[in-house]
């Protein structure tokens, strides 16, 4: 067994849905391992980094800086986003029939009932 650290440009491919290149290396947060993968475009600070379970790691391909750069830029992790749902619709407020004047709260107890 190795005592050297995992540190290379990588592609994760992950449980063999999503696809993410970038710098990886190991990282212990706590008590538990993780891969760690920083996300490089253009510049020398990462767009993003995220940390992942080895066990949800399918595949990892090790490449060269120039490759794992190009698919980054390909398959960039969006950021959180909130998503809610449209307030309900309200009811149209349709105008009283002539049978519905009864209904209203608002008339005049000395007015007559119209039967």
């Amino acid at each position: 067994m190795s005592d050297k650290v995992f540190e290379e440009w990588a592609i994760l491919e992950l449980m063999g849905h999503r696809r993410i290149a970038g710098f990886v290396r190991e990282q212990t947060i706590g008590s538990a391992s993780f891969i760690r993968i920083d996300v490089f475009v253009e510049d020398e600070k990462p767009i993003a980094t995220q940390f992942y379970n080895p066990s949800a790691v399918y595949c990892m391909t090790p490449v060269n800086e120039e490759l794992a750069r190009r698919i980054a830029e390909q398959d960039q992790p969006t950021p959180v986003t909130r998503w809610e749902l449209r307030p309900p619709e309200q009811p149209e407020e349709r105008p009283l029939a002539e049978d519905d004047r009864y209904l209203k709260d608002d008339s005049d107890p000395n007015d007559e009932m119209p039967f």
